[in-house]
């Protein structure tokens, strides 16, 4: 079971000496807090790969005619890695990985021959080819997904249904009591002492020497060891 909102917010204002609530709108002080494990919470999964926030995901397709390859990211989504498009059927599915190029290469193989589709802004031309299955894709705007080709004689775009994707997100954080915190049990203490240093620092005009000792101790742990099963260390490769 997740630690919930409600309880961090009361261990905090234990170790600050302040008045105890049974929930956060008991006192402005405690929506204070609430508020800044949110901007803690959301400051270090920004930062971090966070393993538990992966997923199996699909794309949101544009199911525009005039746009017949387009998808648009997902919300609250923080990174793509991986994209399979089902090239076989309903009941024979034949997975593809559909890989991801850079502007240069998407407009440089460009079939200007092909679909003339409209995407980044007004007069600007972008061909896809209607004969295959796509191969790859590209990004212009960091919102919506360009795949470079679609099968007419199948589809008349590329459809939602047959996406799999696999990337990260960024999850949903409400100020309420219950609110369990998405995120595991080697990262919590983390969080906790991060947020402590900062309301110890906001709301009572220093921080804590114990609190910030414990906040750089576990940051050094979390790094390598946010995992559930044991891999190896990933060492940088210089060259050499």
């Amino acid at each position: 079971m997740k630690t919930t909102l409600l309880q961090v917010v009361q261990s905090i204002l234990s170790d600050m000496d302040s008045e105890e609530v049974n929930s956060i709108s008991d006192t402005v002080e405690a929506q204070q807090i609430a508020s800044v494990v949110e901007d803690t919470y959301y400051n270090i999964i920004a930062a971090r790969d966070i393993p538990e926030h992966k997923k199996l995901m699909s794309l949101t397709a544009l199911a525009d005619s005039s746009r017949p390859t387009h998808f648009r990211y997902p919300d609250n989504t923080k990174q793509v890695e991986r994209v399979d498009y089902n090239v076989g059927t309903a009941s024979e599915k034949d997975f593809r990985e559909i890989h991801f190029v850079d502007h240069k290469y998407f407009l440089d193989n460009m079939n200007e021959e092909g679909v003339l589709v409209e995407t980044v802004s007004d007069g600007i031309d972008i061909f896809v080819s209607n004969d295959r299955a796509p191969s790859y894709y590209t990004s212009f705007d960091d919102y919506h997904i360009i795949m470079d080709s679609y099968d007419a004689s199948v589809e008349s775009t590329l459809q939602q249904s047959k996406i799999r994707a696999f990337g990260s997100t960024y999850p949903v954080f409400s100020q309420t009591d219950d609110h369990e915190i998405d995120i595991d049990n080697t990262m919590m203490p983390y969080l906790l002492a991060e947020a402590k240093s900062t309301c110890f620092s906001l709301f009572k005009g220093g921080s804590d020497p114990k609190v910030e000792q414990a906040a750089r101790r576990l940051k050094s742990y979390v790094q390598n060891d946010m995992y559930k099963t044991k891999r190896a260390n990933t060492r940088n490769n210089y060259g050499r």
